[in-house]
């Protein structure tokens, strides 16, 4: 599928931006529109030389920001929501041109970052705030105060919002940060970052653009915490990078997400959400249902209705308000989830919706399989595509196995009576589980991954804290 071009009129500004903040390389990093190929515009590419440099005057301006109280802090970061909201569209428009997220998720996404900012601002100041105990013998004060100078490394799939939940924690901790954008939409990243830079004092938030050597050349430098999202393979690579120097590391690795569809499910509602997580991004989200397990009694209604959905499914130009999923990423992504699909039908899987990625473009259409087995790799390594995979189990019991033969566990549901529906959940090795629902939490919880999907966490009181140092100042009484 093809559709118009799209070049970003603001692309000379954001060079000009880049250079301003230290960029200085003659090498330019061009972002691509999956959906049409077209340049979207170029940023200028780091030189890995000059990451020391940075770094350096990271950790100058990490000193006076430090010092300063979290309602002094709070009250820069707060500064930011209103060029947030004015480049809204701006930044949605972008997110769209560089990823191929349709237009309305797209501008979604942008818009919550503005919307959401005071009260990520006030839930940091609430979690890092003095914390007096006391016993018959001592009064101690437990203090949350800066580790130093913060890498967040974020993902293209959320382009804005994953670095909005890693940068903000760690600024109102008192750490200096550099962000760095993933290669693959670094414009959204730069435009989301002016929004702050523009009330921090200088090097507070610095950005740098590249690729893994970017990235590995930030994990080996000077600095005292690495908040990463992304692969577990590169979250590997960090945590035994970052363990020579007892670096303090937060990650928010990849998912393989189960849903589990109880004989006593609302089946219709269970087919909504798996239509629903399972497609939308293109299936490029860490919490995409992956993996669907239902119960034999149920399998040939939620088999058809969910094959149904999928055929429904307006997929299109992603600047068009009627398209629900646009285009992959990239064709290394749509050539992933290609040979994991060609796969699993060789292995006997069967196709009951779907047609595969066109020749010449990045758009995957939205596939259901069935008869899946844990002997394809489709139901072992993380996907991340349009592809939902259901599996026929006999009970419970072989259910939850199921779920929990995969090294991952960041999120899953159970649908069925709600009783039901959670004994099985707490089951599951998972760390969020969504009963008749998606993982996520109320306001305050934590985002959370268990097994080999985190290492640490963040949001909320404990997720917070994680991006500051904890000290303990005690008197006798």
């Amino acid at each position: 599928m093809s559709t118009t071009g799209h070049t970003t009129a603001s692309s000379h500004n954001t060079v000009d931006a880049c250079l301003k903040n230290g960029q200085t390389s003659a090498a330019l990093l061009s972002s691509i529109n999956p959906a049409t190929g077209a340049v979207v515009g170029s940023v200028p590419i780091t030189d890995v030389a000059a990451i020391p440099a940075i770094i350096a005057r990271a950790h100058a301006a990490q000193r006076h920001w430090g010092a300063l109280s979290l309602e002094d802090r709070a009250r820069h970061l707060r500064a930011a929501q209103q060029r947030l909201d004015a480049r809204a569209t701006e930044m949605g428009t972008l997110i769209s041109h560089e990823l191929g997220k349709p237009i309305k998720e797209a501008l979604g996404e942008a818009r919550h970052a503005g919307a959401s900012l005071s009260e990520a601002v006030e839930e940091s100041a609430l979690a890092l705030a003095p914390e007096l105990m006391v016993d018959e013998s001592v009064s101690s004060t437990l203090l949350y105060d800066p580790l130093g100078v913060a890498a967040c490394i974020t993902p293209w799939n959320f382009p804005v919002l994953m670095p909005q939940d890693v940068v903000i924690p760690s600024l109102m901790a008192g750490n200096a940060v550099i962000l760095k954008p993933s290669e693959k939409t670094p414009l959204s990243g730069q435009a989301w970052a002016e929004c702050f830079m523009a009330s921090l004092p200088p090097d507070v938030l610095q950005v740098v653009h590249g690729d893994e050597q970017q990235g590995k050349a930030l994990v080996a430098g000077d600095v005292q915490l690495i908040a990463f999202v992304g692969s577990r393979a590169a979250g590997t690579h960090i945590l035994r990078e970052a363990a020579g120097s007892l670096k303090r590391v937060v990650l928010e690795l990849g998912g393989k997400d189960a849903l589990i569809v109880l004989d006593d499910a609302d089946i219709d509602a269970a087919v909504a959400f798996a239509a629903r997580n399972c497609f939308r991004n293109a299936g490029q989200v860490c919490v995409s249902t992956e993996r669907i397990y239902v119960h034999q009694r149920v399998a040939d209604t939620f088999e058809e209705r969910l094959a149904a959905r999928a055929q429904e499914i307006r997929q299109g130009d992603p600047s068009l308000e009627s398209t629900e999923v646009g285009p992959m990423v990239d064709a290394q992504q749509s050539a992933h989830v290609s040979a994991l699909v060609d796969e699993a039908i060789a292995l006997g899987a069967r196709r009951l919706a779907g047609t595969g990625a066109a020749s010449g473009d990045n758009y995957f259409r939205p596939t259901v399989l069935a008869d899946v087995t844990h002997a394809m790799r489709i139901m072992r390594e993380e996907t991340f595509g349009p592809v939902a995979c259901i599996m026929r189990v006999d009970s419970d019991t072989e259910a939850v196995r199921l779920a929990n033969d995969s090294p991952y566990g960041l999120g899953g549901s159970v649908f069925g009576s709600v009783e039901h529906a959670e004994s099985v959940a707490r089951r599951l090795n998972t760390a969020m589980v969504g009963i008749n629902k998606g993982c996520g939490g109320a306001s305050g919880t934590p985002w959370v991954g268990a097994r080999q999907s985190g290492y640490g966490y963040h949001s909320g009181k404990a997720g917070n804290r994680q991006f500051a140092q904890v000290r303990v100042i005690s008197r006798a009484r």
